[in-house]
This record gives C-alpha cells, structure tokens and sequence, in this order.
C-alpha cells in the first residue's frame, strides 16, 4: 500500500522515556471518526426526500430495482439507504480479515494513515453521489471503501496497545474500542446541526455536510495515526513481571500462534461463536430499541393512557424524540460499558467476563417481556442500558481474549479474521428480529407483544454462547510457534531488539515526556466525547421525570 518512509513501522518504533498514556488518545481520536458508521442513520430521513426537498418524490410504482439504483428524478427509500449499514460491517469485518497480516507487519501507523484516507475519502465519493443523487455512488463511496476504513481503522490500535499495556489489555483496549461506541454520540448531533446550516430551498444539506466531516475526520484521524509509537522488542512497564503460569488450565499464554495456525484450533472457533452470539443478541436489541419503547409503553411516555395506534401525530412525534433519546442513552451505556467491563476483565479474567455477559444477560432478555406487561418503564430502561453495556463490553474484551490465548505477536492479525464474527451477526441479529416481529404482526399479535418471543429467542442465543465459553481452554502446545518461527516473523515485522534492560523499563515511566503534551492529547478527544455525552444526557431527562 503505502511506502513512505516516516509511514514504516521501524520509524515508529518509541524511544526511552516515551509516555504510554499517549497512544491511547491517538487510537480514540480514530475510532471516533469511524465510530460515525453507528450514527449514518441520521442521514436517511433527509436524504429520502432529496429530490422533493420537503416532500419525497416516489419513484414510479413500475420502476425497477435497477432503475431506482439510476433514477434522478424521484427520491430514495429509506429500506436502499439502509444498506449502508450492511455494507459497513460486512466490509468491517472482511477488510479486517485481509489485511490484519499487513498491518502487523506495516504498523498501526501506515494503517491508521490508509483508514483515514478510506473512510474520509469514502464521504467525498458519497457526496458526489447524493449530489449527482446515484446511490450507487454513495454506496461505492462510504459502503465498500468507507467500510475498508472502518476495518482498518478499528483494528489499527489493537496490538500496539495490548503490547503497551501488557499488565492491564482489556483497560487499554477498551479505552480505544469505546471510541468506536462514542462515534455516533459525537457525529450524529454534529451533523444534525450541519445539515441545518447548510440546508437551502433547493437542497437538504447532506452532501455539503459529508464534505465538512470528511474534512474534519480526515485531520483527527491523521493525527491519530502519525501518534501511533510501538515498544521496543522485550519492552515491559517498570516493576511488571508476566504472570507465572501455576497450572496447566492457566488462561494467560507466555507464547505466541501464528495467525493461519490460529484458525486451526478449536479456541479460534469458540471464541468466534461467543463473539457473534453476543453481537447478534446485542445488534437486535439495538435494532429494536426505539421501535419496541414507542410501541409497548405507547401514551404512557408522555402521560395519556393511550396505546401506540391510538395516539394522534403531533403525540407519536412526542414519543417518537423520548424514543431517540432513549437511543442516545443506551448509546452511552455502550460506550462506557466497553470501557469498564473490559477494565474489569483484568480483575476476573476474559473468560469469567464472558461468563458474566452470558448469564446476567439472559436474565435481563427473559424479563424484559415482564417488565414491559407491568409498564415499568424505569426498570424497563435500566435492563437495555446493562445489556448494551455487555453488548459493548463484549467488543473490548475480546482482543485481550484473543491475546491471552494465543499470544500478543499476532493479535491484531488475529483479531482481524475473528471480525468476521462481526459481520455475521450485522446480518443475523437484525433478520431474527424483523422477521419474528413480521411474523407474530401477521398472525394477530398486538404489536406490544409481538416482541416477547423475539426476546426469548435472543436469550436462547446467550445460552449458546455460554456453552462456547465454558469449553474454551488453553491452546494446545502443538500450535505454538517455535522460536525459529518467532525470530522470522519478528523480522517481518520491523521489530528491534531493545538497546539495553534499562532502557526498555524507564520507557514504561513516561521519564523525558512533556506532561502538557499528554494532557493536550487527552483533551482533543475527551472534549467531543464530553459535548457529544451531555447533548445526549439532555434529551434523555424526560425518561426519568
């Protein structure tokens, strides 16, 4: 890809007296940009009356697929725009897979420099296609190439971070996979606003805005990438030792597999099921999250003793902004969760995390139906928020998964390919729960049960990946990779030797770093983070009044 010299990954290599602490804020100044992708809805109302401005102009009842694809006189369905969101996760996770090799040989900062170009490079082409209004175009620009900067991208820091924080993985990544969580908090009130300023009689603003956001993601995802520093081979923080490995059941590996040999054991395909088994549950609730308030408390959201269909317009439209702050709130939870329930997986372990997610999470997806019957909406609320906050957490947790188990060498490799769990469960979940909830409709189901059965067998999923966690165990020493092994593919990767032991433990301390620069760091992503969280805060008040 790119072979600029400041771009190689023997450039990047950190020196004595490097602050740690400053690659965790260059990773979430990427994943924030990426994280968008969660938030591209807010697009969809807007551009689905493109052409008519105030009102959709439908295509012709006889107009075909195809033809709808080229049309430039009738407006787009909303269910067209909505393959965006496919696109990004098949694309996420196949990127991933493909190039996670590459980027542990090439470093996270040629690749954080590839994804900042994809996906910022993805809104430009999206916004020539909502201004020439071909689809295509826009699914070419931000689907497929934006959807091979989101794989990049995400990915980029895993490694690098988990090599950094050898004695806390799961805090260091979840400090950096929250990110991606927190995109949509930041991007979808900002482009709101955008859209807003640039809103004219003969357009709704949305090619003006991807403009301005490929503009200001390409800036933060640039500076995020040229952060990027990797430690010195051998490199620890100062006073850390690995853990002794007491028994053999210990789930922390001393040694490293190879990212082919990885997908040769049972454990890769374990924690591949456990992954996309939480996903698929979690995405489904997500799916069904504004819908199901809206439909099963109905009136009771703003006081009437009504049911959904019984409510006039101007009260579904008051239902309708508490259902979007409803989403804002459990966006945050999926955020924080990624951060804290990764944190504590240092505490408990990997596995007993999972362990938690599995068993808690089955309980709250079998009662909620209950709880919705009863209309206690609090209670009603407070299960979705813990149940995103594993949805999240499961995402964070699993590199420091991956790298117990098969070593750090070739985790961000590893982790690439185990996102195809990912982009699997981006199609399952949200085909589950349309079509159970369709079916039950048909057969007579009032809409504020025809999700019960859905959350059931959501739950049923848990119990599936509980049984896959439970079987993990340690890989077998037949996977390992020799030192031969070792030694050639640290070659590949451009990694040096440290100078000396001291030199590779006063690194861990920050000794030499300007203080301010850290801080600076940190403010740039904590401040949109902050605005984004308190924007969000505000329009879910009314859930608790």
């Amino acid at each position: 890809m790119l072979n600029i010299d400041f771009l190689a990954k023997d450039r990047t290599v950190a020196g004595a007296g490097f602050n740690r602490w400053l690659v965790p804020p260059a990773a979430l100044a990427i994943h924030l940009c990426i994280g968008m992708a969660y938030g591209f809805s807010v697009f969809w109302l807007p551009l689905s009356k493109a052409i008519g401005i105030k009102d959709a102009i439908a295509c012709p009842k006889d107009m075909g697929f195809w033809g709808e694809i080229f049309a430039t006189t009738c407006d787009w369905k909303i269910s067209m725009l909505g393959w965006m969101f496919t696109m990004f996760f098949v694309f996420l996770g196949s990127s991933a897979a493909l190039w996670g090799g590459w980027l542990e040989h090439a470093g996270p900062r040629k690749a954080g420099v590839v994804a900042a170009l994809c996906w910022s490079g993805g809104l430009v082409i999206s916004a020539l296609g909502v201004y020439t209004h071909q689809i295509w175009i826009m699914w070419l620009g931000s689907g497929v190439i934006g959807g091979i900067g989101l794989g990049l991208g995400y990915i980029s820091p895993v490694s690098t971070l988990i090599k950094w924080f050898p004695d806390r993985r799961g805090m260091a990544t979840g400090m950096a996979i929250m990110g991606f969580g927190g995109g949509a908090l930041i991007g979808a009130p900002l482009a709101d606003r955008l859209m807003k300023y640039f809103a004219t009689p003969t357009s709704v603003g949305v090619w003006e805005t991807f403009l301005t956001l490929a503009l200001i993601y390409f800036i933060f995802m640039m500076g995020g990438a040229l952060g990027y520093r990797v430690p010195s081979l051998g490199w620890k923080p100062a006073g850390w030792a690995p853990p002794v490995k007491k028994t053999e059941n210990n789930m922390i590996t001393g040694h490293n597999v190879h990212v082919n040999t990885a997908m040769k054991t049972p454990q890769f395909w374990l924690i591949w099921a456990v992954l996309m088994l939480n996903v698929s549950a979690g995405i489904g609730v997500i799916g069904m999250a504004s819908p199901l308030l809206q439909e099963v408390f109905g009136g009771q959201l703003i006081g009437v003793q009504a049911a959904f269909n019984e409510l006039t317009g101007p009260q579904k439209a008051m239902i309708a902004s508490i259902a979007a702050g409803f989403a804002g709130l459990i966006s945050l939870f999926n955020i924080g969760g990624r951060f804290v329930w990764a944190s504590l997986s240092d505490h408990i372990g990997r596995k007993a995390t999972y362990v938690v997610f599995f068993v808690l999470g089955f309980i709250l997806y079998a009662s909620i139906p209950t709880l919705a019957h009863a209309g206690n909406l609090p209670l009603f609320a407070a299960s979705f928020c813990i149940i995103l906050s594993m949805y999240g957490g499961g995402f964070s947790t699993i590199p420091a998964y991956l790298a117990d188990m098969f070593g750090t060498q070739m985790v961000g490799a590893i982790h690439g390919r185990l996102l195809t769990a990912w982009s699997t469960a981006g199609i399952l979940g949200p085909v589950l729960v349309n079509y159970i909830r369709e079916y039950q409709i048909a057969q007579g189901v009032p809409k504020a049960q025809a999700y019960d059965i859905t959350m059931y067998v959501l739950a049923g999923l848990l119990v599936l990946g509980l049984i896959c966690n439970l079987m993990i165990r340690p890989v077998a020493a037949k996977y390992l990779m020799s030192e031969q092994e070792l030694a050639k593919e640290r070659q590949l990767a451009q990694e040096r030797e440290v100078a000396n032991a001291t030199a590779g433990t006063v690194a861990s301390s920050g000794g030499g770093s300007n203080p301010a620069i850290s801080i600076l760091a940190w403010m740039v992503v904590l401040i949109p983070i902050s605005w984004g969280a308190w924007v969000t805060i505000q329009k879910t008040a009314v859930l608790f009044k």
